[in-house]
């Protein structure tokens, strides 16, 4: 069990750890002239049930604020440590807000000094201290009476055997999630390297095992390991360790550095949370400096669900941070004023990856009520029921902290192979509204280009949904086409019965014109020129050729002029060759005119082969151009 410290400077929070534990948590010279805690002190303590006893004495200055959040972030236990002469004082209440707003749920009271007072001065002063915590979760916590500077003081002996109590029922952390850990002391250690400390708030971690600083990204390879003070082979969620990292230096490492498994190393400057203010107004791009874990950072608050962020009126903001920051949804945070003066609220993580456009929309703040349910105790469930274009396996892992192959899916949860090795997850329900949106396209195309055999497999995802993963697109496609639900004639896709059917004297005027197009290759004769040489009136032709392109047999780049399927293929060959397809290049290779080159270059754009970028024109990822036949 690790336990925190809180309580207002010069309350005796030190003495009381060394008398419980046998252990002077102030060890730097400065700490020993000022006779205060500048920095985080630990101790541990064996107790009897075989269990260990960490201790996190923290400063109780105001300056050190910072030092004292960071120290109980993933605490077990709050020991509240209030003067029996001084009584509650600025500190007491800032530390007592900061552990709630940190989620830290179960304490007690060291009323400490009681030497220094009578029996009048302590009643009044626990008095106090029952009011002050009346309306918090420690309501009703225990309160030991110490004088720590006593040797064999009744009341420590009383508070250790607590403590030990507690420690005997408390709750194990689940270690089944991906390892976490936010370091709050780095240091180098002769002949042994890099070492950082901190409370593991998930997972494990074992001698051998290879992690990943963030922010940062660089590898760390797991030495040794300290545990609750002992050497140990590996490490848990819940305790405090101490890892000797290879490959890192120190000076690449800071308080508030998150050392985490691979798969957790992702960060975004973006947060999404709900954040509750105790005092002040907030309003758009209001200045504020945040604690997360053992880091401490500036951003500005945007809210979401309004103009500002009221007292008492829990709110979502979006936090946009200077840096690039790592959380995971559920972590609390704590929030002070602009001067870091004065705690004014805090809150907890729903989306670590905030958008950076459209963070208003329906769509985005029915995202986060399904964050808010998960962190609730919800499954993966309504994460999944809020991506309609399914989500992938990566990010999940991520948001949840689960490893891949334990992800709790539904029953009704499609994987989708992605390159890499990667897998994207979707709903049957999320497929069948995105077959229904191909399906209200192709209706649409086909009403408003009634002469098209339909578009082709990109230029569809274009118009039904652009924003889709493109193995998704193809995996939904294929379905379709399995399942009968859209047809393919060539390269276009179309609604089923749009069958085109030519009459005997239609396929014999059609032939010659399919081999006069066929031998014009790359720049074959236009409408009126066929209309000439086969002396056919020339709306006869463009009726005609119109019906082949909609029957799949020919394309038409530009209204009257129609390309054959097998140059047509020849020149998607030559784009997808070509080091840098413009137009002068592809005029070039090809031998058309300008103006021609670009009609085609256009043409492969509008039809979702390739996109435009600049002067360029790339072909898609993962389009492909079909053979003639």
């Amino acid at each position: 069990m690790i336990v925190g410290t809180a309580g207002h400077i010069d309350h005796g929070k030190t003495t009381l750890t060394r008398a419980l534990t046998g252990v002077d948590t102030d060890r730097l010279k400065e700490e020993k002239a000022r006779g205060i805690s500048i920095e985080l002190g630990y101790a541990y303590l064996p107790l009897a049930n075989g269990e260990m006893l960490g201790v996190i004495d923290v400063p109780g200055h105001e300056k050190f604020i910072r030092t004292m959040a960071s120290g109980v972030t993933g605490i077990d236990y709050a020991l509240l440590v209030v003067a029996a002469d001084d009584g509650v004082m600025p500190q007491t209440v800032e530390h007592l807000a900061i552990l709630r707003l940190l989620g830290v749920r179960r304490g007690a009271v060291a009323l400490t000094k009681t030497d220094r007072a009578d029996a009048a001065r302590i009643a009044a002063v626990e008095g106090d201290i029952a009011a002050l915590l009346a309306d918090t979760p420690f309501a009703g916590a225990p309160v030991f009476r110490t004088a720590a500077t006593q040797p064999g003081d009744p009341g420590v002996a009383a508070l250790l055997a607590h403590l030990a109590e507690v420690a005997g029922t408390l709750p194990s952390r689940d270690d089944r999630r991906l390892f976490r850990l936010g370091v709050d002391r780095v240091f180098t250690l002769t002949g042994q390297g890099t070492v950082v400390t901190g409370t593991a708030l998930a997972g494990r971690v074992a001698v051998g095992d290879t992690l990943v600083l963030a922010p940062g990204g660089q590898q760390a390879r797991v030495r040794g390991i300290h545990a609750q003070g002992r050497t140990a082979g590996e490490g848990r969620g819940g305790e405090r360790l101490a890892l000797n990292l290879a490959g890192v230096a120190k000076e690449e490492i800071e308080r508030g550095t998150w050392i985490v498994a691979p798969a957790l190393q992702a960060c975004s400057e973006r947060v999404d949370a709900q954040l509750a203010l105790a005092t002040g107004v907030l309003k758009a791009w209001s200045p504020v400096h945040v604690h997360l874990g053992a880091a401490h950072h500036t951003a500005h608050v945007v809210p979401l669900d309004g103009d500002t962020v009221q007292p008492g009126r829990p709110a979502r903001v979006q936090l946009v941070f200077d840096v690039a920051v790592h959380a995971v949804p559920g972590d609390r945070f704590v929030v002070r004023n602009a001067q870091a003066t004065q705690t004014i609220g805090g809150g907890i993580v729903l989306d670590p990856f905030g958008a950076a456009r459209k963070r208003r929309s329906p769509a985005r703040l029915a995202w986060l009520d399904a964050l808010q349910s998960y962190v609730d105790g919800g499954g993966v469930s309504a994460l999944l029921a809020q991506s309609p274009l399914g989500v992938r396996a990566a990010a999940l892992v991520r948001l949840t902290q689960s490893p891949g192959d334990a992800l709790a899916l539904p029953p009704t949860c499609l994987r989708i192979p992605l390159p890499g090795g990667e897998e994207l997850l979707i709903t049957e329900d999320a497929l069948a509204r995105l077959e229904q949106s191909v399906l209200d396209a192709l209706g649409g195309f086909h009403a408003k280009h009634p002469d098209d055999a339909g578009p082709e497999l990109w230029r569809l995802k274009r118009m039904a949904q652009p924003d889709a993963e493109d193995a998704l697109w193809s995996a939904l496609v294929a379905r379709m086409l399995a399942a009968g639900s859209i047809a393919q004639r060539g390269h276009s896709l179309h609604l089923p019965g749009r069958s085109v059917e030519l009459t005997g004297e239609e396929q014999a005027l059609a032939a010659p014109l399919l081999a006069a197009l066929e031998k014009g290759r790359f720049d074959p004769p236009w409408v009126r020129d066929l209309s000439k040489e086969h002396r056919v009136p020339e709306g006869e032709v463009r009726r005609l050729l119109r019906k082949l392109a909609r029957a799949g047999e020919l394309s038409q780049v530009v209204p009257d002029l129609f390309y054959h399927p097998r140059p047509l293929a020849e020149m998607a060959k030559i784009v997808a060759t070509l080091p840098d397809t413009q137009a002068a290049t592809f005029r070039d290779a090809t031998q058309l005119g300008r103006k021609r080159a670009i009609q085609v270059l256009e043409f492969f754009d509008r039809v979702g082969y390739t996109r435009r970028v600049r002067n360029s024109h790339l072909v898609r990822p993962n389009a492909s151009w079909p053979e003639a036949i």
